[in-house]
């Protein structure tokens, strides 16, 4: 396991050594970006009004205040359930030239082929830290597409050390979760066949 301190714009370069399990910490534009915009780009073929080629993307619905006057501060911004944009993914990755993309819990085979093809990653930020998070956001520069409410807009943060995040699907298309999935399950097949021997007894 490496670590890794990257800073946007980010290039396929810059991330073609970093492999499923390391740690990155992120500075410069992360956007949340989730359902609703995912669809919009993909299904309904519009742009992303934010321009996040070589940047990050962040699957959150995040907590802001509105001070006014377009001056906003970031409350909490706690990771959703990624696997929630898998059948988007791919195509958005090709689409919007992202880089990274941030979120909760593992994706699947459609994302691994979208990192495989067009030289991003997939990034788990530990679950439960929303607060904490946010303290990482030094300033949301823009709002885009506000109509969809808070959770689905697209918030423009500046961040700085944010993370840590776990690589969990790399440019080779490696996915860790899949890779753990098949050792726990060999291990909980070992373990069965253990308790199975200790419990023969009971009928």
């Amino acid at each position: 396991m490496k670590e890794y301190h990257l800073k946007t714009p980010i290039s396929a370069e810059d991330i073609k050594n970093i492999r499923i399990g390391d740690i990155v910490y992120l500075e410069g534009t992360l956007v949340t970006c989730r359902d609703v915009a995912h669809r919009r780009v993909v299904e309904e073929g519009l742009t992303l009004p934010v321009d996040v080629r070589d940047k990050a993307i962040l699957h959150a619905g995040p907590i802001v205040k509105d001070h006014g006057n377009n001056h906003y501060e970031m409350i909490s911004v706690g990771p959703t359930t990624s696997m929630r944009m898998e059948k988007f993914e791919e195509e958005f990755i090709k689409e919007t030239g992202v880089r990274l993309i941030v979120g909760k819990g593992g994706m699947g085979v459609n994302t691994e082929k979208g990192c495989k093809e067009h030289k991003a990653i997939h990034l788990v930020y530990p679950a439960g830290n929303a607060v904490y998070a946010a303290e990482k956001v030094e300033e949301i520069v823009d709002a885009q597409w506000k109509d969809l409410g808070m959770p689905e807009t697209l918030w423009v943060n500046e961040v700085k050390n944010y993370g840590p995040l776990i690589v969990s699907i790399d440019t080779l298309g490696q996915n860790l979760f899949e890779i753990n999935k098949i050792e726990f399950n060999k291990r909980k097949e070992e373990e069965i066949e253990k308790i199975c021997k200790e419990v023969r007894f009971i009928k």
